[in-house]
């Protein structure tokens, strides 16, 4: 299966601090990895750098064999690369149908105009409830997004970015802030996305049990370098992985899984 996206020797320094060191890797198409490491490890940087939040002090990002490393984040979703945040971003005051119809509408390259066909609309929101039924949204399709629970805020956010029709999806810590109750839902939208679609997606999350049933490769960063790449079978075997999780000595050079 050819490279989808890749970085190469991938940096970023604040100060004299670097968050992130001269991390390379490389994610097949429709390939779930999920990111581990501890609390400062430089999870989040990563998914930064790569969504164009930062730009990086050295090193480049590959998508399809192009250099994106100075494309803006609108350009990164344009060309297919769709991030969510540790704090959901939807539009509280509007329709949850809303909210995912203006996401297709974006993908679509429409902008809201008043002398618009009404069944041009109407397009865009069978389209909308269709990502709606996939993160089992739909029947609060016309419920304001303010009024969602956290988890059902986590599967709109889900929804709108599936409806950009991005082919990279990067999930910071989808299960952040949820009660266990709600935990399962999400668990289970994201299990249907990778199941019925064609999407390449990137996990940050803390939940072993999660990582274990849905990955199929785990990268481990440790102060910010790639400390291990591989199965979920060999890192949960990997000793430098066990020490850096255990808090023991950890030898921080990168070493395979």
């Amino acid at each position: 299966m050819s490279t989808l996206l890749e970085t190469r020797d991938l940096s970023v320094t604040f100060g004299g601090h670097t968050a992130v060191d001269a991390v390379s890797v490389k994610v097949p198409e429709r390939h779930f990895k999920s990111i581990i490491g501890p609390n400062g490890a430089g999870k989040t940087t990563f998914f930064n750098l790569l969504s164009g939040q930062l730009a990086p002090s050295q090193g480049e990002i590959y998508y399809r064999g192009k250099d994106i490393t100075r494309y803006s984040p609108t350009l990164r979703t344009r060309a297919g690369i769709g991030r969510s945040f540790q704090i959901t971003n939807v539009f509280p005051n509007l329709t949850v149908l809303e909210n995912v119809r203006l996401a297709v509408q974006s993908q679509a390259g429409v902008r809201y105009q008043m002398l618009i066909s009404y069944k041009k609309y109407r397009e865009f929101e069978e389209k909308a409830c269709e990502w709606l039924k996939l993160v089992l949204l739909n029947e609060k399709k016309h419920s304001l997004a303010v009024n969602l629970s956290h988890g059902e805020k986590r599967k709109l956010e889900i929804a709108m970015l599936l409806a950009l029709e991005t082919e990279v999806l990067l999930l910071d810590e989808p299960t952040a802030g949820m009660s266990l109750e709600e935990v399962p839902a999400i668990l289970e939208v994201i299990k249907k996305v990778k199941e019925q679609s064609s999407r390449t997606i990137l996990l940050i999350e803390h939940k072993m049990d999660m990582i274990l049933d849905l990955s199929d490769s785990v990268m481990v960063l440790f102060n910010g370098r790639l400390l291990a790449d591989g199965t979920p079978e060999e890192i949960m075997k990997n000793e430098t992985v066990q020490s850096a999780y255990l808090g023991g000595h950890v030898d921080e050079r990168p070493v395979e899984a």
